[in-house]
């Protein structure tokens, strides 16, 4: 581990001393933001173990509120005053040499007022990018004339190549979203996750500095950030590497300020509507509206499972339990433009995002978070790794990811998969038709007979189950109906098998009223 060296601690000492004439929590605000950029002062050599360094001694700190102030008019920019607000291409960080990757400082305003200090790394050396109005062309909001250093939003790359499609962008809270080639915005990730769902409350970490090494080649960027919040601070280092799918490998260490004993790790979140299995009050031309229709998880046991989503009428929170899980993601399978018939939003061409631990990860859960939701500006699904053990204050955790931006996850199960889930009206007002299909090639061949099936339902009773095998499709139907209890949730589950070992994923759905 490196110290801080008497030059960085001076600079961080002067850098505090110049803000007295602020506001105490004006002062202490920017006292953070000069913490992090004195670790690795402007022309000082970059050393990726002060990063670390810099969140470990900001945990030993109080947390102090980023200050969000912003001077006329960028501190009432509606949605489309702060779309209208870009950044000149001529003046993004590396346009004016022979880098393959663009990066872009992202102005403030709107919900996005949290400052962020960013650096880059060239030659080895820190350069800090200081806030220049030069650089944006604000469209129809007026300026001020002397706004001083806002710092900036967050953080987005862009292919030199495609500078119109950023590649990954880092913006609000510790969110960022990438994609790869040909893939529609979609999904996002979350660095940290606290508390999500829980009756206590969220808590929301952010992103307080980055550092981009400019990159050499377009193979690959590496970042590095410092988060912050009122209980962990965290040091990132993100390796992104574009292609058809982007792939970005996380790692990151955490500094506990105070106990949590609901962290969630390599988070990933997205936006579902409806679709065929959930059309709660729908009245849409649309036939489905998602990022993302399933979760998916290959646990330690190398069970493959699937998970539709929904869109319930209350909150709902699953929990699979698991030990040292192998992978999960969020995953978009319908790729058919005419499940959704929308030119505008694309969902057909959005990516999934799927997680791989590097590394043992230990005991857990992998935990999912059903929102209610009525718009589809609103991500009401999210997905990550819950430790099953606390982190206490004053304890440190390390853990590292693979995350893939891709089509579809990189491994495929020689399994059934499941391709399409419905439901509906049963034949009782009370009763639910239920439809899966599970598709493989080896459906395909007319020597293949019909599999056995496991179905239960934790409440209730799953009625007159039928299995049908269509070999000129290559897929297994299962209908049956589900009779509730009451106004209960009830948890299903179906699995094709061949004697006693699974020939398809596990489809698991949790029905709710």
């Amino acid at each position: 581990m490196s110290h801080l060296n008497k030059r960085q601690l001076l600079g961080g000492a002067l850098a505090v001393a110049a803000i007295g004439a602020m506001t105490p929590a004006e002062a202490q605000n920017r006292g953070t933001i000069n913490f992090l950029q004195g670790i690795l002062l402007d022309g000082a050599a970059f050393d990726p173990s002060q990063v670390r360094e810099a969140a470990r001694v900001l945990a030993t700190r109080p947390f102090v509120a980023p200050a969000s102030a912003l001077p006329d008019p960028f501190s009432s920019l509606n949605a489309e005053q702060f779309a209208g607000i870009r950044h000149r291409p001529e003046r993004l960080i590396w346009s004016d040499d022979n880098s393959p990757l663009l990066l872009e400082p992202m102005h403030r305003g709107y919900v996005y007022a949290t400052p962020t200090a960013v650096g880059v790394v060239e030659n080895g050396l820190v350069r800090q990018i200081v806030y220049d109005p030069l650089r944006y062309d604000f469209g129809r909001v007026q300026p001020p004339s002397n706004p001083g250093n806002l710092l900036f939003s967050g953080i987005s790359l862009r292919l030199r190549d495609k500078p119109d499609s950023a590649l990954i962008t880092f913006q609000g809270g510790t969110f960022f979203r990438a994609r790869g080639h040909g893939h529609a915005l979609g999904a996002m990730a979350r660095a940290i996750a606290i508390k999500t769902g829980d009756p206590r409350g969220e808590e929301f970490p952010l992103f307080r500095a980055f550092w981009i090494e400019r990159p050499a080649t377009a193979d690959q960027v590496v970042i590095h950030a410092v988060a912050d919040s009122e209980s962990v601070t965290a040091a990132f280092r993100f390796v992104v590497r574009p292609g058809d799918m982007t792939i970005v490998d996380v790692e990151a260490e955490l500094f506990a300020r105070a106990a949590v004993d609901h962290l969630g790790l390599a988070a990933v979140q997205g936006m579902f509507l409806h679709a065929p299995n959930r059309r709660r009050a729908v009245d849409d031309v649309r036939p489905a509206v998602h990022e993302v229709n399933g979760l998916q998880v290959q646990n330690g046991t190398r069970e493959w499972l699937w998970r539709p989503l929904n869109n319930p009428a209350t909150l709902q929170v699953s929990s699979f339990v698991d030990d040292n899980p192998r992978a999960f993601g969020l995953v978009q399978r319908e790729r058919d433009f005419g499940s959704f018939l929308d030119d505008g939003q694309r969902f057909d061409l959005v990516p999934s995002v799927w997680i791989e631990p590097l590394g043992e990860w230990g005991q857990g859960v992998v935990q999912l978070t059903e929102i209610p939701n009525d718009s589809e500006v609103n991500d009401n699904v999210i997905a990550y790794w819950r430790p099953a053990a606390p982190l206490a204050a004053g304890a440190s955790l390390a853990l590292a990811y693979r995350q893939f931006w891709c089509w579809q996850p990189p491994e495929a199960p020689a399994l059934a998969k499941v391709t399409n889930f419905r439901i509906g009206r049963g034949s009782t007002a009370r009763r639910r038709r239920v439809l899966a299909e599970f598709a493989s090639d080896a459906f395909l061949k007319k020597e293949t007979s019909e599999p056995a099936l496991h179905l239960s339902a934790s409440l209730g009773q799953a009625l007159n189950p039928v299995i049908r095998l269509d070999h000129e499709r290559g897929v297994v139907r299962v209908l049956f109906e589900l009779e509730p209890q009451g106004e209960q949730p009830s948890e299903l589950r179906l699995v094709l098998l061949n004697g006693e070992a699974p020939i398809s994923e596990t489809l698991l759905y949790r029905w709710t009223p």
